[in-house]
């Protein structure tokens, strides 16, 4: 299978993106970059916990919009445009409590010139499946070099 990746484009590189974000608040690993698919962890900390500490539901959808979005930019040929969150949803299947690490996998369901659908599951370390999550993102042009550098 031909990779679906921007040409170059490494693990290191994708995680170097997310210095100084909420993903790195939250203590999203980058793991694993496959022909087409990116994978992650989460640790359940008091970072990402709710109250009874079990996951937050907030912070799958954060694992799910960051594992999403990182791969549909680095799917986009090129430098001047970038892929914005539009829509999305997580269903919640299973608690996972204080402690514990979870790992999300995203793999593409459309990559178009305007919009692209991005499925995330995540899961425990039994591998059992969390949450399963669907994002859409808008493919938008940049306009300036400010911008460009995100």
């Amino acid at each position: 299978m031909q990779p679906i990746w921007r040409p170059g484009t490494t693990l290191e590189e994708i995680h170097k993106s997310i210095t100084a974000t909420m993903a790195e608040h939250l203590q999203i690993k980058l793991t694993e970059l496959g022909p087409d698919f990116l994978a992650g962890t989460m640790p359940v900390t008091g970072r990402s916990c709710q109250p009874a500490r079990a996951l937050h539901g907030g912070a799958s959808a954060a694992l799910a919009e960051t594992l999403g979005s990182l791969g549909a930019n680095f799917v986009l040929p090129g430098l001047d445009e970038r892929c914005v969150g539009q829509e999305i949803n997580a269903n919640h299947l299973r608690p996972v409590f204080e402690g514990a690490v979870v790992r999300g996998v995203t793999r593409p369901v459309h990559i178009g010139s305007r919009t692209h659908v991005w499925n995330i599951e995540i899961f425990d370390e039994q591998s059992r499946l969390v949450c399963v999550s669907r994002l859409t993102l808008a493919v938008i042009r940049l306009k300036d070099s400010r911008q460009r550098q995100g």
